[in-house]
């Protein structure tokens, strides 16, 4: 993956609601609203080392889960698909042109544009 910023903000999307509501918080406020242990720490009456330890058992969770299921990684996967065939509809659009003038081939190319396009949403 990119980057651990980018990773954790994935991991929590994709199961931060499996997480307990503590270490959701915590995690969303120590990731998503850039706010310091300390922080959280003063702000939740407990220790900085209390809060720390929170977020790494949620990290912990979301990397388990993502190593089990692995569905960060067939979404990534899935995602480079969508655009080559995009990328490859365009191209025999292109061809179709240039080439053949064919209505029907067009027409196929475009439909898959668009269901491309519905899957982006």
């Amino acid at each position: 993956m990119k980057n651990q910023a980018y990773r954790m903000a994935l991991l929590f999307d994709f199961y931060g609601d499996l997480l307990t509501d503590r270490q959701r918080e915590f995690y969303d406020l120590y990731y998503n609203e850039d706010l310091s242990l300390a922080e959280i720490a003063e702000n939740s009456g407990i220790t900085r080392q209390g809060v720390r330890d929170v977020i790494v058992r949620a990290e912990a969770t979301l990397t388990e889960l993502e190593d089990k299921t692995g569905i960060i990684k067939r979404f990534l996967n899935m995602q480079k698909g969508i655009a080559q065939v995009e990328a490859d509809a365009g191209r025999i659009l292109a061809l179709n042109e240039r080439n053949y003038d064919n209505d029907e081939l067009a027409a196929l190319a475009r439909n898959i544009k668009t269901i491309v396009a519905q899957f982006k949403e």
